[in-house]
């Protein structure tokens, strides 16, 4: 079956031509010869880079941002980047057993000598069923790190993610060789 975008409510006939979908987006065994939908009504159109089918979550605007901690106190040492970086690893896409740094989530980290992180993240499609929860996680993860104060997540979309962005740990995890 062809899927033609995520708003569409066409499929490819096999013919060059759009065939209609049943109402709400699920096939039934009529389409397939399957007593069962095979796509739920709720993930029509939505498809995950290695999982498939995945259910529909609000859509996160570029440029979202999630902020957590507060400002260090005077003369507190700065956490190092191995912190930081441990801070991130503690996150993972509930969908994936892998966590968000290793996905190739973390575009930019940056620790100011204040110690607040500015941190620019993606997610693995916009409209994942976590994109409303994710910058938070990991801004409340990064500002845990002893030595950080303001931790400030900023969302984008460009580049957009892709699975080549996953570190060599994370695509041996998902049996992707």
């Amino acid at each position: 079956m062809t899927m033609d975008g995520p708003d569409s409510n066409t499929r490819g006939n096999g013919e060059g031509a759009p065939e209609e979908r049943p109402a709400g987006g699920a096939e039934t065994g009529a389409d397939t010869g399957i007593d069962e939908p095979i796509i739920p009504d709720s993930a029509a159109g939505l498809v995950h880079p290695y999982l498939g089918f995945m259910g529909a979550g609000a859509a996160a605007e570029e440029g979202t941002q999630a902020i957590a901690g507060e400002p260090l106190e005077d003369g507190v040492p700065v956490a190092t980047p191995e912190a930081v970086e441990a801070g991130l690893r503690s996150v993972y896409d509930p969908e994936i057993p892998v966590n968000i740094y290793d996905l190739g989530l973390i575009y930019r980290c940056d620790v100011d000598d204040r110690g607040d992180a500015d941190i620019e993240m993606t997610l693995t499609a916009p409209a994942c069923p976590v994109a409303g929860e994710m910058p938070q996680q990991v801004a409340d993860a990064v500002a845990g790190v002893e030595g950080v104060g303001v931790a400030t997540v900023t969302l984008t979309w460009d580049p957009p993610w892709r699975p080549e962005m996953m570190s060599e740990d994370a695509k041996m995890a998902l049996d992707l060789y």
